[in-house]
């Protein structure tokens, strides 16, 4: 599966970013990349206007395909050439807000996704990496203690000040003493 994405109109859905056109851009391709590894899917993003000097069209960031309109054109024109161009339609994903360019991919046979509701997945995805990374920082999920505890031999009963093999020392030193 794959997702080809209009990249103005999920950047539309952030107030302000037209102030930052570039670091708008880099956001949204490390949020389609992160989304991507996470979904086992690929991704590739068409934006309106010149190309951003460090990822020329047809490069890649983070394992997301960059394009960019051609000149005097826009990205709509260029994701129906890509649509056009697709093998795997069936699998194809477009995310755009756009009413005609949403009718055009229909009728090819592709599906299409609203720039909003996608904007909701990748603030999905990106809640759940937070939490992820929080977690390895953290250490070991409450939810799975009980199974790494199980896994070690350890009972919810046990001492868990004091590891198990220094309570076996301490018998045999008080043994010992007698």
């Amino acid at each position: 599966m794959s997702y080809l994405i209009d990249g103005n109109n999920v950047m539309g859905q952030r107030v302000g970013w037209h102030k930052d056109k570039a670091g708008a851009r880099r956001r949204l391709l490390e949020e389609v990349a992160r989304f991507a590894r996470a979904a086992g899917v690929t991704a590739e993003v068409v934006f309106d206007g010149a190309p951003d000097e460090f990822f020329p069209d047809g490069s890649r960031f983070m394992g997301v395909r960059v394009f960019y309109a051609a000149r005097g054109s826009d990205a709509d024109t260029r994701i129906k050439q890509l649509v056009e161009a697709s093998r795997e339609r069936r699998t194809l994903k477009v995310v755009t807000s756009d009413r005609a360019l949403a009718d055009y991919v229909r009728r090819c046979g592709v599906e299409v996704i609203r720039s909003g509701e996608f904007r909701r997945r990748l603030d999905a995805v990106a809640a759940g990496t937070e939490e992820s990374e929080q977690e390895a920082r953290a250490g070991v999920k409450e939810s799975e203690l009980a199974e790494w505890m199980y896994y070690f031999g350890v009972s919810p009963d046990d001492d868990q000040t004091q590891p198990k093999s220094d309570a076996g020392a301490r018998k045999r030193r008080s043994k010992k003493k007698r």
